[in-house]
């Protein structure tokens, strides 16, 4: 339950995230004189940071229900599995992240 609850979540904040994402770009590439809002809003750490959060666990989550509809029964193990390879991955995207030098 709690997986698919979370896969929801995820897909409701990134549709949220990546709208901010495009209408503030939209406004930082169209404009002349950018708007201080947007420029913060756009190069905010945090939200870049929910979004490789919820971008990593929902494409996880999503994956290993697709596995399980095809068959697999072993769903408390694709759960450990899942979860262990998304912390992983999203440690390893945020350590990228962080440490970019542009």
């Amino acid at each position: 339950m709690f997986v698919w609850v979370f896969h929801r979540i995820t897909g409701i904040l990134l549709v949220v995230l990546l709208s901010l994402k495009f209408v503030t770009s939209f406004f930082l590439m169209t404009k002349e004189q950018k708007p201080d809002w947007a420029l913060v809003l756009h190069t905010n750490p945090l939200s870049d940071t929910l979004l490789i959060i919820s971008a990593v666990f929902h494409a996880l989550y999503g994956l290993r229900t697709v596995i399980i509809d095809m068959g697999v029964r072993r769903e408390k193990l694709l759960f450990w599995v899942f979860t262990i390879l998304g912390a992983v991955l999203t440690g390893a995207l945020l350590v990228v992240y962080f440490t970019r030098n542009y």
